[in-house]
């Protein structure tokens, strides 16, 4: 069996035996052969009692007959079945011969048991033994009538055809139950090893979504609660300074303060309910987009010149909401980082595509050396890389930042 790559996933020897039994060919079909060797022994006794043998030979050869059905049920079953060690399957063929020698010695027509005897020899020892064994079987008849009668007479010649039959269709029926046995139990194998996979493609699909919700949430916590703590901290720290000299100011902006912290509140009750943007609801992207840049206005006194151009048309909720929360992280990297007087926010509608523009006149940053930036960049192009869109970043230190997303609407 391979090794196990999950490591809460059971191999096959580690299954219950039950289990192993229930895909197990040979198990699930075992009765028939029950069934059959329970026939062989019933017409071998009814041809014994059709016998001119005296009684007690007649007696003695059904006793015989009667122990090797009591040997399988007691020792050979559990030997097939493989519950019992191959090792003892010596001891079990070694049984069977003496008892079937001793119940042909008693009347000759005991020999008809060879039809179940040599399918159980085979199915019980290895295979080239089984076949070795099988073919001195059929022969014990023949011995015994050329011991019985003295030399190689009639009688022998006269079962010597019988035998030979024997021998080849005893030949042939191993070599099949043999290669039977051989392709049924790789089949199960093949069967156990499937179900392995399957169990362990189920565990690894689970782990990648679990891993794929995990990069979600903090996405979300990014552009919601980070972004949103982030300004409510600026604002009341900007309050604090003013509160002497300029009240008036200060309590505008503990007013921004509150309402960043009302609409946060809302954002994160909407992405933990998997819910549309509280931005998006009742709103076009144009206007979710115009209002997050009056926001970083009011918050920053920053200049924010917000343009739609193009017919807009409502867009799939995947997008508008991709397309808000890159606006929401390119205007927070502009409060945080870019030190700029003036914002351009422009909205592109066109009939193949949408388009997000935000551009400042800020310091800039070498997108190349600069980490300041990482998780919420990381986070933009993967965003828009699920939707089938395309992230652009210009920027250059004292030049500003320039992020165009580009989303195709197929």
């Amino acid at each position: 069996m391979p090794p196990r790559t999950a490591p809460d996933l059971p191999s096959a020897e580690e299954k219950a035996p039950e289990a192993n039994d229930s895909l197990d060919p040979v198990v699930r079909w075992f009765g028939l052969w029950d069934a059959y060797f329970g026939l062989s022994y019933l017409v071998t006794t009814g041809l014994l009692l059709t016998s001119q043998s005296p009684p007690g030979r007649l007696a003695g050869a059904i006793a015989a007959l009667t122990l090797i059905v009591c040997w399988y049920a007691g020792f050979g079953r559990a030997l097939m079945l493989g519950r019992m060690k191959a090792g003892r399957s010596r001891w079990f063929a070694l049984g069977l011969i003496a008892l079937f020698g001793l119940a042909t010695a008693l009347d000759l027509r005991s020999s008809f048991a060879l039809f179940a005897l040599c399918p159980m020899l085979l199915m019980s020892l290895p295979s080239a033994l089984g076949i070795v064994v099988v073919l001195l079987a059929n022969l014990v008849p023949l011995i015994l009538v050329w011991v019985t009668s003295g030399e190689l007479g009639s009688a022998v010649l006269g079962i010597l055809p019988t035998t030979l039959l024997g021998i080849a269709l005893a030949v042939l029926l191993g070599l099949w139950i043999t290669r039977v046995v051989e392709q049924s139990r790789d089949r199960a194998q093949l069967i156990e090893e499937l179900e392995l996979s399957r169990e362990q493609v189920a565990h690894l699909s689970r782990q990648a979504g679990i891993a794929a919700e995990r990069e979600r949430l903090a996405r979300e916590i990014h552009d919601t609660l980070a972004q949103g703590l982030t300004s409510i901290i600026a604002l009341i720290q900007a309050a604090d300074s003013e509160l002497e000299q300029a009240p008036e100011l200060a309590r505008r902006h503990l007013d921004l303060a509150a309402r960043s912290a009302t609409d946060n509140l809302a954002e994160t009750r909407g992405f933990v309910a998997a819910l549309t943007p509280v931005a998006l609801r009742g709103n076009s992207l144009g206007e979710a987009v115009r209002r997050q840049g009056e926001a970083l206005a009011a918050e920053t006194g920053l200049t924010v010149d917000h343009r739609v151009s193009g017919t807009e048309f409502p867009l799939p909720t995947a997008v508008s909401v991709v397309l808000l929360r890159t606006a929401q992280e390119a205007l927070a990297n502009v409060r945080k980082h870019a030190c700029a007087q003036r914002v351009v926010v422009r909205t592109e509608f066109t009939d193949i595509s949408v388009r997000l523009l935000v551009e400042d006149d800020g310091r800039g940053f070498d997108p190349e050396q600069d980490d300041d930036h990482g998780y919420g960049l990381r986070g933009m192009r993967a965003r828009v890389a699920e939707i089938g869109g395309a992230v652009e970043l210009s920027s250059a230190p004292g030049r500003g930042t320039t992020v165009d997303v580009l989303v195709p609407l197929d």
